[in-house]
């Protein structure tokens, strides 16, 4: 065995997980810049927050798009109900 000879990892042995690292930047950079143009930096933040955690919350990485989207998802709808109690509680009163 050469000891000096150069370590090339096999092509396989990493390539699912950097495929799912992928999978994940795309999916939470598309989500953090639309949450952005819609709703400014702030609830960007929060909402990629809510993602992560969303992730955490799972057991496993997701295999698919579908699954990454489906944590997209449940980000979105927290996303609406802060935006929405926001606007709630931001209207004028009745007295």
């Amino acid at each position: 065995m050469n000891l000096l000879a150069p370590y090339k990892p096999s092509k396989t042995s990493n390539s699912g997980c950097a495929d799912l690292m992928t999978m994940a930047e795309r999916e939470l950079s598309a989500f953090f810049n639309s949450v952005t143009e819609l709703f400014g930096l702030e609830q960007a933040e929060l909402s990629a927050e809510d993602w992560l955690q969303e992730l955490s919350e799972i057991d496993g990485l997701p295999t698919s798009a579908r699954q990454w989207r489906l944590i997209t998802a449940k980000a979105s709808t927290r996303l609406a109900s802060r935006v929405s109690a926001s606007s709630l509680s931001s209207e004028p009163q009745i007295a």
